[in-house]
């Protein structure tokens, strides 16, 4: 690592005593000097070392065909603007990338499909020839040595809490953190903005929000999941006393308890699209408001999609929250 330092410390030396001969000779002066491009000045931060969930992994080199082996780091590397080789599906069945994404063809035209979250595989990783392979502990930990093998891999602790920390890894990991804190900075000026104006019509709005899984209980999500971070950056608070965790993104909540959802704003959605997850959560759905329980609520329900609610936990995702509930409220939605 020494001789490295040197090395770079003598090119430096040596292009500053070029650049000084040349500029006495008149043939180059300060006002011509090129300005070093954005490849350039992402190159120049390689070597360089990730910290993550499983120690540290070094990068010789800006990594130029990154796999990315969960949604939401999918969504990560789109909004850097990163050269994605590949990438998962949430699961079977789903179409390659969510409408709120927009129109991406153009930046995932040549990235192939490796798989299903819960399923990603390893041939196919291999065949996209990845220089960076990202995703979670929660998502793939038995995979990392086997990952590891094929090409440098990161991986964070979790991704919905944690999802604006793991844009700011990725986009570390890529040369481009500046660019990481700036688009959060810029979701995070913004809900507090739609926030304070949602709160300036309804000063005592409170929410909540309940999924449907098609399990037992329905799911009456905390203030640590994606959604409640999204509410506490815009400055709407959950009711005073309603069951919360700050371990668990929800608590479970049974048909008894469905008096513990009341809200301002109820927030509901269903799991699973046009599956059959989906009919299974929907019946859920219908079987919990048809329950006389849910008719005491007082707050007005506001039915959503689920796929930008809770599975998303993405920088996109997050911004279509804010645009459903500016909308909701009849403020400015300001679009990023």
């Amino acid at each position: 690592m020494k001789h490295l330092r040197f090395t770079r410390s003598a090119v430096a030396v040596a292009a500053a005593a070029s650049l000084l001969a040349l500029t006495a000779c008149g043939g180059t002066t300060q006002a011509n000097v090129a300005a070093p491009s954005a490849s350039s000045a992402v190159d120049s931060q390689f070597p360089k070392t990730i910290e993550h969930a499983f120690g540290s992994t070094e990068l010789e080199s800006a990594p130029k065909r990154i796999v990315t082996l969960d949604p939401s780091y999918t969504d990560a590397a789109l909004a850097l603007g990163a050269d994605l080789a590949g990438y998962v599906i949430y699961r079977k069945g789903d179409a390659a990338f969510p409408s709120y994404l927009g129109d991406v063809s153009a930046q995932t035209k040549d990235a192939a499909n490796v798989g299903s979250l819960a399923e990603p595989s390893l041939d196919k990783i291999l065949e996209a020839q990845p220089d960076l392979i990202v995703s979670a502990k929660v998502r793939h930990e038995a995979l990392y040595p086997q990952l590891s093998k094929i090409a440098p891999t990161i991986m964070s602790v979790s991704t919905g809490p944690t999802w604006k920390q793991n844009i700011v890894m990725l986009g570390d990991a890529i040369g481009k953190k500046d660019k990481a804190d700036q688009i959060i900075k810029e979701y995070q000026d913004r809900a507090k903005k739609v926030g304070e104006e949602i709160l300036a019509k309804n000063p005592k709005l409170t929410y909540s929000y309940v999924r449907f899984s098609g399990e037992d209980t329905a799911r009456l999500y905390s203030s640590s999941s994606f959604l409640g971070e999204i509410m506490a950056d815009a400055g709407i608070p959950r009711p005073a006393g309603q069951p919360d965790s700050t371990e668990k993104i929800f608590v479970p909540l049974s048909q008894e308890q469905l008096p513990a959802a009341e809200a301002g704003l109820i927030i509901t959605s269903a799991f699973g699209q046009d599956t059959a997850e989906g009919d299974k959560s929907r019946a859920q759905q219908e079987k919990f408001m048809a329950n006389p329980l849910w008719g005491t609520l007082k707050g007005e329900v506001l039915n959503v999609e689920d796929t930008v609610f809770a599975s998303s936990v993405s920088l996109q995702g997050a911004h279509g929250v804010l645009t459903k509930l500016a909308e909701k409220y009849g403020v400015d939605p300001q679009l990023p």
